[in-house]
């Protein structure tokens, strides 16, 4: 018999959340149809990936990237397949994504959440934000409106909504953590960072993705 006393627990918040009792289930159906999946094509020569590998784990690569590796030219080049996410803000098709989910790419192609696809062209990039901007031709698309990030509070909860590992539609959530983070992943030499940090689960793939309030609204 455990006697230890034991309250309920209650979530009193501002007027901006009353009634929201942690059930998420209705900003997540409003913005999944306005995240879109991403497949990415490049080609590659085969010898540029000694090059793509991160100085850490280049050691791991010794035995392949000996000298006689090194200066043997491919035969042929080979693709190179990366999946990512987009966000429609326009329903006449423009998505936003990551410029490195579409960077150097011969072909993208878009498959929407009702699993329509799309080939998609880039109207404008932006490395030193890793911005891009692409374009279906669709109509009547869903799409997500705008917020002003600047305006998101710590503390306040977010929703992440995207396609880790190719799998679509896969919501998570989680708070805002910290604002204005600056943490040197951008390669270009102009880069500009200032990142949302969310404790909302992220996997490879969400890059592009939706990251809302609990409005729905876009705030990265």
């Amino acid at each position: 018999h455990n006697s230890t006393p034991a309250q309920s627990a209650s979530y009193n918040g501002s007027d901006n959340y009353a009634g929201i009792n942690f059930d998420f289930s209705a900003t997540a159906e409003k913005v999944v149809n306005a995240v879109v999946h991403i497949k990415s094509t490049q080609t590659a020569e085969v010898n540029q990936k000694e090059r793509n590998i991160p100085d850490p784990f280049r050691d791991f690569f010794d035995d392949f990237f000996s000298p006689r590796f090194r200066d043997q030219q491919p035969m042929n080049p080979t693709p190179q397949v990366g999946t990512g996410s987009g966000v429609i803000i326009s329903t006449d098709g423009y998505i936003v994504t990551n410029n490195h989910v579409i960077d150097n790419a011969s072909d993208i192609e878009v498959t929407l959440h009702d699993n329509r696809t799309f080939k998609a062209t880039v109207i404008g990039t932006d490395p030193t934000t890793d911005l891009a901007l692409i374009q279906i031709k669709a109509t009547e698309l869903p799409q997500l409106a705008f917020v002003n990030s600047d305006e998101v509070k710590i503390g306040e909860w977010v929703l992440a909504v995207g396609n880790p590992f190719s799998l679509n539609s896969t919501v998570t959530a989680g708070i805002v953590s910290a604002k204005a983070r600056n943490i040197n992943i951008l390669r270009d030499q102009y880069a500009v960072e200032s990142f949302i940090q969310t404790d909302a689960a992220i996997n490879p793939g969400n890059s592009g993705g939706a990251l809302v309030n609990i409005n729905g609204g876009l705030v990265g």
